[in-house]
């Protein structure tokens, strides 16, 4: 039921401004969202999922924006990376979720298991993308291209804690597709 599912999410992310992630509980998650803890569990493992879901990352992934070239589809994703990890709510939840993930590796399982695949199938969209514009002659790997622009976006935003703007993040998928070409380039002579 997608209404239960944002009314969940909403109640989550109103309760993580108000009280911060410590103190929020599936319980006062549950009755401000007007379902049962189950319901809640049966959508998210751990409170560390919720919360991420609802800080960070949302219910509905927005498919990737077809811009017409691999830059502008990177950039595209860049700015809606920048955009979910620049919220108060994601500057929240990020250093929380990490420590949770060093504490209970079944959290890192989840995480990875339901969000970073649905960023990776955004990020294959966007290298075919690319393969059929005949702007790389094979896909490159995808998890590679995932970790050097999230990466980069991450460590950014939520660990040095610098701004970076359109231009700022234009150089980084520069040198992100200026690296995807010539890697390409290269592959193809050693066949």
């Amino acid at each position: 039921d997608a209404g239960l599912d944002d009314a969940i999410l909403v109640a989550a992310r109103q309760l993580l401004d108000e009280v911060g992630y410590a103190r929020v509980t599936m319980d006062a998650t549950a009755a401000r969202a007007g379902t049962s803890k189950a319901a809640i569990y049966r959508r998210y493992q751990s409170k560390a999922e919720l919360l991420f879901a609802a800080g960070v990352h949302g219910s509905a992934p927005v498919p990737p924006a077809d811009t017409g070239s691999l830059r502008g589809d990177l950039f595209a994703l860049g700015q809606r990376i920048r955009s979910d990890m620049s919220t108060p709510a994601a500057r929240e939840v990020a250093p929380h979720v990490v420590a949770e993930i060093s504490r209970a590796p079944n959290v890192a399982d989840r995480l990875r298991s339901v969000f970073v695949a649905t960023e990776r199938a955004e990020i294959d969209a966007i290298l075919d993308r690319a393969v059929r514009r005949g702007e790389l002659c094979a896909p490159p790997n995808t998890a590679t291209v995932h970790r050097m622009l999230g990466g980069a976006m991450f460590f950014t935003i939520m660990v040095i804690a610098e701004p970076i703007d359109d231009a700022e993040l234009g150089r980084v998928v520069d040198v992100l597709a200026a690296g995807l070409g010539v890697a390409d380039r290269s592959a193809a002579h050693d066949i």
